[in-house]
C-alpha cells in the first residue's frame, strides 16, 4: 500500500517550505535529520478562531444617576476633609496631599463653580486657602445634630443587616463599601460599634476584621414587605385573575414591579410573571443555608433579600447640594430601588 509522505525541505532562511511540490510560507519548526535528508515538521493550525466576543448592555438610567452622582461626591468629600482639619480650613497647596495631584484639580473647579459652599482667604503673603462659607457651616452643625438624632434608627439597620447575613456576620470592609448608603458615619467602627456591645462585636473571621451581631431579635426580623402588608389590607387574590401588561399583581407575596420603557412582553411572557408574583417564599430573615439555590422559592428569597436590603438604605439629598441652586446635582444623589417600596 503506498503511503503518501509529507517531505518538508527547508530553503530561503527557513521560511519557505516545500510541501508535495508546491511552496507554503509557514513558521519555522525545529528539524530532525533523517538519514542524509533534514525533515521539517509543520503543525496544522486549529483554524484561527477567536474566542466570541462579549456582549455589554448599558443601562441609561444607572449611567445617568452615576454620572450626577460625580459632582456631589467631590462636594461632600472637600466638606469632610475641611471639617476634619483643627481650624476648619486648608490650605490649597495642602489639598494635594490628599486628595492627590490629578484629583486636585477637579476640587480646584468645584470650589470655584460653587462659591456659595466654598470660600477662598488669603492673599498676597499668606497663602491661599479653602474654608466653608458662613451658610455652609451653619448646615454642617445642623448635619451633626441630625446623624446624633438618626442614631436609633442607623443601629436598628445595621441589625438588620447583619440579621440577613449568613451566621449574622459581615467583614467590616463590605459595610464600608455601603456605609453612605446605610446613612453610617465615616468612622462608625470607631464612633458607632463600641457604643453598643451588647448589640455588636468586633472579630477575626478568617483572617478578615468582622462585625458579628450579639444577640438575635425576633421583633426586628419583620420585612418592610411584611409591615406594609400589616398596616394596609390587601384583598384576597381571585384564583382566575386577569393578566396585567406591567406585570404587577395584587397578593401577599407579590412585588411591585417596572419594566424598562420600550419593553413590550407578549403573554406567555406575563403569564409566567404572574405565576412567579403568586408564588410564595421563605422570610429574608431565614438562614439561607437552609435552601437549596436550585428552588424557585430560594431564588424568589434572593428577591425578597434584595428588596429588604433596599429598605435599609437611605436616599442622600445634602443641604450642601442644595445650596448651588442647579437642579442637575440636587435632583437625585441615589438609585431608587427597582420593585416597590
Amino acid at each position: 500500500m503506498h503511503k503518501r509522505v509529507m517531505v518538508f525541505s527547508l530553503i530561503e532562511s527557513r521560511k519557505w517550505f516545500t510541501v508535495n511540490g508546491s511552496q507554503r510560507l509557514c513558521r519555522p519548526l525545529s528539524s530532525v535529520k533523517v538519514g542524509h535528508m533534514w525533515v521539517q515538521i509543520m503543525l496544522k493550525s486549529s483554524g484561527g478562531r477567536r474566542p466570541k466576543k462579549k456582549t455589554y448592555y448599558r443601562v441609561n438610567d444607572l449611567d445617568r444617576v452615576m454620572e450626577l452622582q460625580k459632582k456631589p461626591s467631590l462636594i461632600l468629600r472637600l466638606k469632610s476633609i475641611i471639617q476634619s482639619q483643627k481650624n476648619r480650613c486648608i490650605l490649597l497647596r495642602d489639598l494635594e496631599k490628599e486628595v492627590g495631584f490629578v484629583q486636585k484639580w477637579n476640587f480646584m473647579g468645584i470650589i470655584e463653580k460653587y462659591p456659595l459652599i466654598f470660600r477662598v482667604a488669603g492673599g498676597n503673603r499668606t497663602p491661599p486657602m479653602v474654608m466653608l462659607t458662613e451658610k455652609a457651616d451653619k448646615i454642617a452643625l445642623e448635619e451633626d445634630e441630625a446623624r446624633v438624632q438618626m442614631e436609633p434608627i442607623l443601629v436598628k439597620n445595621l441589625r438588620k443587616l447583619l440579621m440577613l447575613s449568613i451566621d449574622c456576620t459581615l467583614p467590616l470592609e463590605t459595610i464600608q463599601l455601603i456605609e453612605n448608603d446605610l446613612g453610617l458615619p465615616s468612622d462608625f467602627e470607631q464612633s458607632l460599634i463600641p457604643k453598643y456591645p451588647q448589640f455588636f462585636s468586633v472579630k477575626d473571621v478568617n483572617g478578615r476584621t468582622s462585625i458579628q451581631l450579639e444577640n438575635w431579635d425576633s421583633f426586628l426580623a419583620v420585612t418592610v414587605r411584611e409591615e406594609k402588608l400589616m398596616r394596609e389590607s390587601v384583598p384576597t387574590p381571585k384564583e382566575k385573575s386577569r393578566v396585567l401588561k406591567d406585570g404587577n399583581y395584587c397578593g401577599p407575596f407579590a412585588f411591585q414591579m417596572r419594566y424598562p420603557a420600550g419593553f413590550r412582553p407578549n403573554m406567555n411572557y406575563l403569564k409566567e410573571v404572574q405565576k412567579w408574583q403568586k408564588m410564595e417564599f421563605p422570610s429574608p430573615y431565614l438562614n439561607a443555608k437552609r435552601f437549596e439555590l436550585s428552588d424557585p422559592k430560594a431564588q424568589k428569597r434572593v428577591v425578597a433579600v434584595l428588596h429588604e436590603l433596599l429598605s435599609l438604605t437611605m436616599e442622600k439629598r445634602d443641604k450642601f447640594i442644595a445650596l448651588t441652586g442647579r437642579r442637575d446635582i440636587d435632583s437625585c444623589t441615589s438609585v431608587p430601588p427597582r420593585f416597590g417600596q
